[in-house]
C-alpha cells in the first residue's frame, strides 16, 4: 500500500514538471513570437530597400544604418524635431488626461450625489463616439478661434477622456479607502487637497497606463490640425515617408518607425513596473 501511494505520488510529481516544462515552453515561444516584429523593424531599419525586397524577413543586421539616416535627414525627415514635438504633447496631453480623468473618477466614486449614474452613462456613451465623427467640427472650430497649428489644439482636448474615467473608476473602487479621505476632512484638509495630496500618488500605478503612449502614436489629428513642417511630430513624420520620393526607400521607412517606436519602449520599461500593477488591480472589483 505504502509502495503504491509513493508511485502515485512520483506519478504526481512528474505530471507536475511536464506540465510545467510545456507550460514554460509556450510561454517562451509567445514571447519570441511578440518580439519577432520588432527584432525584424530592427534589422529591417539596418538594411537597403534592395536587400529587403529580395529578402523580406531577415535576422542578422546589414550595415545600410548611416545610408537610410542620411537619406531621412537629407529630406525633410527631422527626428530630433519630430520628437521634441511629439514630447510636448505627450507629455502635456498625459497630465491633462490623467488629472481631470482622474478627478472626474474620484467625484464618481467619492461623492454620493442624485446624478451620478445618468452622469457616468452619459460619459459611457461618449465613449462610444469615433473621434472621426466630430473630427470636422472640431477642425472648423479650431480654424476659426485661429489655433490651428497650435499644440494646444491637440493637448487641451484630452482633458475629456471617457476611458480613461472608467479605468480610473474601475481602479478606485477596489483600491480606494474611504476611511483615510475621511481623516484628511477631520483633520481639516479641503478636497483638494485630499484629492492632490492623497488620491493622486494612490493613483500612480493607474497612471502609468494611459495618456502617453495614446499621445504619442496620435495621427489623424495631428495630420489635419498641423500644416507646417517645422510642428510635425514623429508619427506625421513617418506617414510623410509613403510619398513618391520614399516609395521604394524602405530601410528609411522601417528607420523612421523606429525611431518612432524607440521612446515608446523605453518608457515602457521604465513603467513596466506601475503598468502590471495598474492592469492587475484595476481588473479587481469589490
Amino acid at each position: 500500500m505504502a509502495e503504491m501511494e509513493m508511485r502515485a505520488a512520483g506519478s504526481r510529481k512528474s505530471s507536475e514538471r511536464v506540465f510545467k516544462i510545456c507550460a514554460y515552453t509556450f510561454c517562451i515561444f509567445l514571447t519570441l513570437l511578440s518580439l519577432l516584429p520588432f527584432w525584424i523593424m530592427i534589422i529591417n531599419a539596418t538594411r537597403s530597400t534592395n536587400q529587403i525586397q529580395q529578402h523580406a524577413i531577415s535576422f542578422l543586421p546589414s550595415s545600410y544604418l548611416m545610408k537610410n539616416f542620411a537619406i531621412l535627414t537629407g529630406k525633410s525627415f527631422n527626428p530630433m524635431r519630430g520628437f521634441v514635438n511629439s514630447l510636448i504633447i505627450s507629455i502635456g496631453s498625459t497630465i491633462c488626461n490623467i488629472y481631470f480623468s482622474t478627478m472626474t473618477a474620484f467625484a464618481l466614486v467619492a461623492y454620493e450625489w442624485k446624478l451620478r449614474k445618468p452622469f457616468f452613462t452619459v460619459i459611457m456613451a461618449v465613449l462610444m463616439i469615433p473621434a472621426q465623427v466630430t473630427s470636422i467640427g472640431f477642425y472648423q472650430f479650431m480654424y476659426q478661434i485661429g489655433m490651428t497649428n497650435n499644440f494646444l489644439a491637440l493637448i487641451l482636448p484630452s482633458i475629456q477622456a471617457p476611458a480613461t474615467v472608467f479605468f480610473m473608476r474601475q481602479y478606485m473602487i477596489p483600491s480606494l479607502p474611504m476611511e483615510i479621505l475621511q481623516s484628511g476632512r477631520i483633520d481639516g484638509a479641503g478636497e483638494f487637497r485630499i484629492f492632490n495630496q492623497i488620491v493622486l500618488p494612490m493613483m500612480k500605478p493607474a497612471m502609468a497606463i494611459f495618456g502617453f503612449v495614446t499621445s504619442w502614436n496620435q495621427l489623424f489629428l495631428p495630420q489635419i490640425l498641423l500644416t507646417r513642417q517645422e510642428l510635425f511630430t514623429m508619427p506625421l513624420m513617418v506617414s510623410l515617408l509613403n510619398g513618391d520620393i520614399y516609395r521604394t526607400e524602405y530601410g528609411a521607412i522601417y528607420l523612421g518607425l523606429l525611431l518612432t517606436v524607440l521612446p515608446l519602449m523605453i518608457v515602457y520599461f521604465i513603467l513596466s513596473k506601475y503598468i502590471v500593477e495598474g492592469v492587475a488591480l484595476g481588473g479587481v472589483k469589490s
